[in-house]
């Protein structure tokens, strides 16, 4: 005899392995769809990063191109100044009616209308001397200590000027000077001139207008007025300038228009609808919508295939029950006849009495084996869907008669009695083998499975144009939880399964699948007075 390695010493059912796959499957688009998600995210970020170093590169192009203009504003006017002290350095400097300069460039601003005085500070002494309209005390003061400390720690000695943004007594004052060196190297005089802080604004809208944020290698050409917002204040947040169009968006930046240019900032907003413009390839979208929704699909797909190997793997226990169940029906009733017809061919008969009765079991285990047959081939033609009738006017009172005659002998067997109460005249259209085998699986399960001695009964009736044809026994009856299942191919109660009680669970789904063929149906009557137990099975065919 030859040993061959069982995988069956382990078992490992296939449906569980393809759901753990299943599984892993699932985990592993689970892994990519996060890496993915990830992955944009990151992109994302550094879209994000790219467009907020735009908005810094915008802000500090505006702040360097308002202090160059700035610069170019002032620069004539500190010149005539320092021009005037060279020739006379003891003389009273012009006052602002009296000064007289040229724009550094023509067409541009001049801001000779916002002088209000002129002044000129012996930074050794601190003696100060103004030049126009008069000065309060308490900006001489305020011009006296600040220039001092602005010289020393804000002053630009490579543009040889510088601004101071101030608040005394609450008015806003602008001054711009320009420090000159004595004999030793070292700052002694202070010249220049206090204007007003509104000259600032035309200034800086001049500079805004002339250059665009971005230069136009980035931009693609977008206009500069749609291009983004800008904003100009001071160091005491009171706006200078404001671009007529404002845009929200997270792309923002300020740079400092220079503390020596009187603590100025610039404020830039790019404008969000032009990201796509703005980023290689357009900005990326979010994948998280349609990632979430392909995940959710497999999702539900994994869930179905699921699903379906359970259902698979239930009907492979029913094919399994139900192969167990015909062959015990088989074995049985061949079993019987084979012992039966052995012994009357061998003529271990004594008696012509002990004859007959094994002839007679021989014809009830036959009769048997037909049934089952019947319904096996029942069943396989509506498995394939070639299961065909053909009704014809059928009397129902001839037709019980012919199976309770033809069954009588199987019930006897049994201990069940069969009675019957037809009315004479039902006649309905019908396929008469089909209406038998109905009612030969309607007795086979109420002898079956009912109790020693009980009487089956078998009625019918008319009812709102149907005729009703029924079997009612004495067994236990069917919880009514389960009163749909048992029409379920090869499905058996759970208190029948693991009992002595074969069966295929075939016979009520070939009944119900009979009655439908007829325009009918097959069902379990809740209403039917059957006692403390019982069940009522109906089957009703058009009349």
């Amino acid at each position: 005899m030859k040993f061959f390695p069982s995988s069956t010493r382990f078992p490992v059912r296939r449906s569980a392995v393809i759901a753990v796959l299943l599984v892993l499957v699932f985990a592993v688009a689970a892994a990519l769809a996060v890496q993915a998600n990830g992955s944009a995210r990151h992109h994302r970020a550094q879209a994000d990063r790219v467009l907020r170093d735009y908005a810094a590169l915008a802000a500090a192009r505006v702040a360097q191109v308002s202090a160059r203009e700035m610069w170019y504003a002032v620069t004539p006017p500190l010149k005539a100044l320092q021009r005037g002290h060279e020739a006379a350095p003891h003389k009273p400097l012009p006052a602002p009616k009296e000064l007289h300069f040229e724009p550094a460039m023509e067409g541009e601003f001049s801001i000779a209308p916002y002088i209000r005085f002129t002044f000129r500070m012996d930074l050794k002494t601190g003696a100060l001397s103004t030049w126009g309209p008069p000065v309060p005390d308490h900006v001489r003061r305020w011009v006296t200590d600040t220039l001092p400390a602005h010289l020393r720690a804000v002053y630009d000695t490579t543009w040889h000027m510088g601004s101071v943004l101030g608040q005394p007594g609450g008015e806003r004052r602008y001054i711009v000077y320009t420090a000159l060196r004595g004999a030793d190297g070292t700052f002694r005089t202070a010249i220049g001139f206090e204007a007003k802080p509104a000259a600032m604004r035309p200034i800086v809208e001049q500079a805004v207008g002339r250059f665009p944020l971005l230069p136009r290698p980035l931009t693609g050409g977008v206009q500069y007025d749609s291009m983004g917002s800008v904003i100009i204040t001071d160091r005491f947040g009171v706006e200078i300038y404001r671009s007529a169009v404002q845009y929200t968006s997270p792309f923002t930046a300020r740079d400092t228009v220079g503390t020596d240019m009187g603590d100025l900032f610039a404020h830039t907003t790019l404008r969000e609808a032009l990201a796509d413009r703005l980023i290689i390839g357009g900005l990326p979208r979010s994948r998280l919508p349609l990632i979430l929704s392909l995940l959710g699909l497999t999702a539900v797909l994994i869930g179905i295939a699921l699903f379906q190997l359970r259902r698979e793997s239930q009907l492979a226990r029913l094919r399994s029950d139900f192969i167990s169940g015909v062959s015990h029906e088989l074995r049985t009733p061949l079993a019987q006849i084979r012992m039966f017809s052995e012994t009357l061919t061998l003529g271990r008969v004594r008696s012509e009495d002990e004859r007959r009765r094994s002839l007679a079991i021989i014809d009830q285990e036959a009769r048997r084996l037909t049934h089952l047959v019947e319904n096996l081939l029942h069943f396989s033609r509506s498995e394939r869907r070639t299961t065909h009738i053909t009704p014809e006017p059928t009397k129902l009172a001839t037709l019980v008669q012919e199976v309770i005659d033809g069954f009588a002998p199987l019930a006897a067997a049994r201990g069940a009695t069969l009675a019957a109460s037809v009315p004479d005249d039902l006649i309905v259209p019908a396929d008469p083998g089909a209406v038998r085998q109905m009612l030969l699986n309607l007795l086979d399960n109420a002898v079956k499975y009912g109790p020693a001695g009980q009487e089956v009964r078998i009625g019918a009736s008319r009812e709102n144009g149907a005729a009703r044809l029924w079997v009612e026994d004495g067994g236990p009856g069917i919880p009514r939880a389960d009163r749909e299942r048992v029409w379920v191919r090869f499905w058996r109660l759970e208190r029948d399964r693991d009992s002595a009680v074969a069966g295929s669970g075939i016979g009520l789904a070939v009944v119900r699948e009979l009655a439908s063929l007829h325009h009918g149906r097959a069902f379990i009557d809740d209403t039917a007075p059957t006692g403390a137990g019982g069940t009522r099975v109906v089957i009703e065919l058009p009349a």
